[in-house]
């Protein structure tokens, strides 16, 4: 299963409470099944039906089927870079 680094439940947990959004909001990863998967992250209120959904420190990230697949083994981090954008990164859990 997807985790998330402290800094990723930290940025996470940050776009998720922005003003208007319920305590359920988080993050969707969605992907197309290719031979170079390409990911979209986009802000969600709400899991879709048939998401896997990853809770972490007050973190709530949802997951399409073909994205929980790719990501299983995977660690999610995130940074914010000096012009305030979020970058996010994959690495394997060890």
């Amino acid at each position: 299963m997807l985790t998330l680094t402290e800094n990723a439940r930290m940025i996470v947990r940050n776009i998720a409470e922005q003003p208007g959004h319920p305590p359920t909001a988080g993050l969707r990863i969605t992907t197309e099944p290719t031979t170079e998967p390409t990911f979209a992250v986009t802000a969600a209120d709400n899991a879709e039906p048939g998401d896997q959904v990853i809770e972490a420190g007050g973190a709530h990230v949802y997951l399409d089927q073909p994205a929980a697949d790719l990501l299983d083994d995977k660690v999610l981090d995130a940074t914010v870079d000096p012009d305030g954008r979020v970058e996010f990164a994959l690495a394997l859990q060890a």
